[in-house]
C-alpha cells in the first residue's frame, strides 16, 4: 500500500482513535482494551484494528492476556503494536532524508560533531525565543511533545549514599521520575550516523530546554526509544 494510502486510512475518527491509543501505549493493546478507550464496540474496534494492520501502520501478534500458559490458560488474544515502518507523503515529491544522510555522512567525515551540537543548541534557544527555560516536567512534556518526540514519565530508582547513627555510609533508595521519549524525529539518519546525530539531538534540547532552569536532558540510550531523557536538575545533583 502506498504510504498516501495508508494516511489516508487515518481519515476516518474512529479508525484515528485507535491508532493513536495504541501509538501512544509503548507495548501490546489488546481489542478490549483498545475498544474501551475509543469508546467503540469490540467487533468493531477489531474490524478497524486489523485494516490498520493491512494498511501497514499498525503490527499484531497474539498471547495469552492472563500471563498463564498450558491447559486453561485461554486462547491467546490478538494484540497490536505501532508498526516500525514511517510513512510520509510530500506533493509533490520530496527526499530530504536522502540530503540529510549525505549531509550526516560529510559532517561526520569531517570531524565536525562540536560545529553540529553548537548550530543545534542554537536552533534550540532561538525555537524558546524569549520564554525562560523550562519550568518543570510537565512543562517540557508538552514542549517535547509539541515535536513529535511522543514523551512519557517513568519512575526510577537511584542509590544514594546516607550517613548512619554511627557514622557509617549506608546505601538508600530515592525515587525520582524521569521523561522519556517513544520517538525519535531524527531516527532514520540517526539509525546509520548515531553518535553524530544523538549529539545533535541532544545539543538541540539543551537549547530548548534551557541550560540554566530545573530540568534537563542527558543521553540516555534504550532500544526503540529517543537516546535523550530530560529530568529535574535536582535529582542530578543528589
Amino acid at each position: 500500500m502506498k504510504d498516501i494510502d495508508a494516511i489516508a486510512m487515518l481519515q476516518d475518527p474512529v479508525r484515528r482513535r485507535l491508532y493513536e491509543y495504541v501509538a501512544a501505549q509503548g507495548r501490546e493493546v489488546s481489542r478490549n482494551e483498545a475498544a474501551e478507550a475509543a469508546g467503540v464496540a469490540r467487533t468493531l474496534a477489531a474490524h478497524h484494528l486489523d485494516r490498520l494492520t493491512e494498511a501497514g501502520l499498525l503490527e499484531s501478534g497474539s498471547r495469552r492476556l492472563t500471563g498463564r500458559s498450558g491447559p486453561g490458560a485461554g486462547r491467546p488474544a490478538k494484540v497490536y503494536t505501532r508498526a516500525h515502518a514511517e510513512r510520509s507523503v510530500s506533493l509533490p515529491a520530496r527526499d530530504y532524508r536522502t540530503a540529510a544522510e549525505l549531509l550526516a555522512e560529510a559532517a561526520e567525515q569531517a570531524g565536525l560533531d562540536a560545529g553540529l551540537c553548537a548550530a543545534a543548541r542554537r536552533r534550540g534557544e532561538a525555537l524558546r525565543g524569549s520564554a525562560a527555560p523550562c519550568g518543570g516536567l510537565e512543562e517540557a512534556m508538552k514542549l517535547l511533545a509539541a515535536r513529535g518526540y511522543e514523551p512519557h514519565l517513568e519512575d526510577v530508582e537511584s542509590a544514594e549514599c546516607a550517613q548512619g547513627a554511627e557514622g557509617a555510609e549506608g546505601a538508600t533508595r530515592a525515587s525520582a521520575r524521569v521523561v522519556r521519549m517513544r520517538n525519535c524525529p531524527f531516527h532514520a539518519v540517526a539509525e546509520r550516523f548515531p553518535p553524530l546525530v544523538c549529539g545533535m539531538n541532544l545539543a538541540l534540547l539543551e537549547g530548548l530546554l534551557g541550560a540554566d532552569g530545573p530540568v534537563r536532558a542527558r543521553m540516555d540510550p534504550r532500544p526503540g526509544e529517543c537516546c535523550v531523557v530530560v529530568e529535574t536538575s535536582k535529582y542530578n545533583a543528589d
